[in-house]
């Protein structure tokens, strides 16, 4: 404990002042060199270092950095190509599918689209978390007959949200990024 002590007091300041170069950001910076020595912390007994403990600090912060940039550049990217495209400026008809109770709604139909067999065992897979082999066991039916009726279900809500495709893709990947 008295090391890693040792090693924050000494380089903490300097880290921060180094990554704050690369994000230009103090609060991020900060963040990023909590991050690291969180990690180094967590990790000492794997941690093979083949130069300083100095080094392999300023190495982390800085490839840390840099892939908090990459990451930032990539949001802001996604923003302006949605943007360009209009994406946040959708029609009316079209405005209920970012309302989450009314996306809601469309999940709902598109599941009372399925038949009652198959509808019943997509619940009890998605909803109840049950596996193959305990939907098989409490529905008195075969392994292979959950695993059709699931293909079914996929099949036909895929089909039934085809029109919401690239709102769903859009929506997954400012999920991801943010």
């Amino acid at each position: 404990m008295d090391a890693f002590k040792y090693f924050f007091e000494k380089y903490y300041a300097d880290l921060c002042n180094f990554v704050n170069i690369y994000v230009n950001d103090r609060i991020l910076a900060e963040e990023i060199v909590q991050d690291i020595f969180v990690y180094f912390w967590e990790n000492k007994a794997q941690l093979r270092l083949n130069h300083s403990v100095k080094a392999y600090l300023f190495n982390a912060s800085k490839y840390r950095s840099l892939n908090e940039i990459r990451n930032k550049n990539t949001r802001d990217r996604i923003h302006t190509e949605l943007a360009k495209s209009n994406f946040y400026n959708v029609s009316e008809d079209n405005d209920n599918f970012f309302d989450p109770e009314k996306f809601q709604e469309t999940l709902s139909k598109a599941l009372e689209q399925l038949p009652a067999k198959c509808k019943e065992i997509f619940i009890l897979s998605k909803h109840e978390n049950l596996s193959n082999k305990d939907i098989a066991l409490k529905l008195n039916i075969s392994i292979k007959t959950v695993e059709n009726q699931m293909t079914i279900a996929f099949k036909k809500l895929r089909a039934f949200l085809e029109p919401y495709r690239g709102k769903i893709f859009v929506l997954f990947l400012l999920y991801l990024f943010s």
